[in-house]
């Protein structure tokens, strides 16, 4: 029996979806993209890769801010 992980099969569906051509795009599909996006970073954000994301980007977010003063 083979499972599939759902967050290694959303991010697979937006790396398919976002190498399309710009032009090729409809409004809707646009929005059903980012809705996976929403839905992928939800899946993710538990795990431990999430929370070392969530980090990282909280330690660069501190370094821009720290910078610009």
């Amino acid at each position: 029996m083979v499972t599939i992980n759902v967050a290694v099969l959303l991010a697979v569906v937006v790396v398919r979806r976002l190498r399309r051509r710009t032009e090729a795009r409809s409004r809707f599909d646009e929005e059903l993209t980012v809705v996976i996006v929403l839905a992928l970073g939800v899946l993710i954000a538990p795990t431990p890769a999430g929370q070392g994301i969530v980090n990282i980007l909280g330690q660069l977010a501190s370094g821009v801010t720290q910078a610009s003063r």
